[in-house]
Parts: structure tokens; sequence; C-alpha cells
């Protein structure tokens, strides 16, 4: 049992480690792309289903309430909460249009949209991705090879694995990484004043 512990660790830490050097530049570009939408008094939309609901809650969380830093709260929407909503557009249309119609009710031009996917082909995402794109909202899929997102996306975090947990894994440090650097971007003050807590 300790082998495969240390295993399970080992792989998620290299994982993590190839993704991070091949994104980075990519990494910086979306946080900076976040910021610039939040800066704008523009917000972050963000959804997923099972595990990666979790995380879409996680990170709109982080930036509603806070992460490292006392600031003041950033617009950030998970549309994976309200069971009513859910359910209705669930029962009434199809599953597939839980976050479509989301988007088209809650969403605006400039916008960002921020899908995530271990599969890279869940349906209801894919018609998310492709009900933002229609708005002229900007739109960021975490997945994992790829899928049919990678096609559709503007900007895609491909984590290449097929372990599911390890996949979750890489995309909840990538989130917390893009809310460092926005936090960073929009309140570098608060960096400053207090290096010794950071």
């Amino acid at each position: 049992m300790k082998d495969i512990i240390e295993n399970i660790v080992e792989e998620s830490i290299e994982l993590k480690r190839k993704f991070i050097k091949k994104n980075t530049d990519l990494i910086i570009d979306g946080a900076d792309k976040i910021s610039d939408c939040l800066i704008s008094g523009h917000k972050i939309l963000i959804f997923g289903n099972g595990g990666s609901a979790a995380d879409a809650q996680h990170i709109a969380a982080e930036f509603v309430n806070r992460f490292r830093i006392e600031r003041l709260p950033l617009a950030a929407l998970a549309l994976t909460t309200d069971t009513s909503i859910l359910t209705s557009i669930g029962n009434d249309y199809s599953f597939d249009d839980i976050f479509a119609k989301q988007i088209l009710a809650l969403g605006k031009k400039h916008d960002i949209a921020i899908g995530i996917s271990t599969s890279g082909n869940s349906k209801n995402v894919i018609k998310a991705v492709e009900a933002s794109k229609a708005i002229g909202i900007y739109t960021v899929v975490l997945t994992g090879r790829g899928g049919k997102l990678a096609s559709l996306a503007d900007m895609i975090f491909p984590v290449e694995s097929d372990i599911t947990a390890r996949i979750q894994e890489v995309h909840i440090l990538l989130g917390h990484i893009i809310c460092e650097l926005v936090d960073r971007n929009l309140f570098p003050e608060q960096f400053l004043m207090n290096p010794q807590k950071i």
C-alpha cells in the first residue's frame, strides 16, 4: 500500500511539472486576460460536471471571497450551483443545455467563460462554449487530452493524462495559480505591503 501511495504522489507531481513547464506562457496570458476582463467590469463564468463542477465552484469562491490576500471581491459565477435552474432546464429541455442557457441569460460580450471537462467531450460544456462564442464571450477550456473542445475554445489547457483524478489535480493547481496571478495583477500593493505573509 505504501508503494501505491508513493506512486500516486510521484505521478501527480510529475504530471504537474510537465504541464507547468509546457504551459507557463499560456498561464500568464490566461491570467492577464482574466485580469483585463475583471478590470473592465466584466465577469468570469465557470462550469463543468461532477468533480469539475466542484472545481468550478471552488475557483469561483476564490475570486468572489478571497484567495491569499484581503481585497475586494471579484466577479465570478459558477453555473453549477442553482438546482432549480439545472433541473428545470434538464427536465424541460436537455441536460446538454444546462450551461448554455445560463450563458445566454447571464453572459455578456467580453465576459470570460471557463469550461472544465476532463474528457474534453462533455456535451453541455461544448454547447456552453459554442453559446459563449456566439455572443462574444472569450472561452477558456481545461481538459485532459483535448477532445472536441480543443477545436472550439479560444484558449485551451490540455493535461496529457488519461487518469481523471490526475487531470483534476492539475486543473485545481492551475486554478490556484491563475487566482494568485490575477490577485498580483489587480492588487500589487497588497503584496508589497505584506510580503512576509505571502
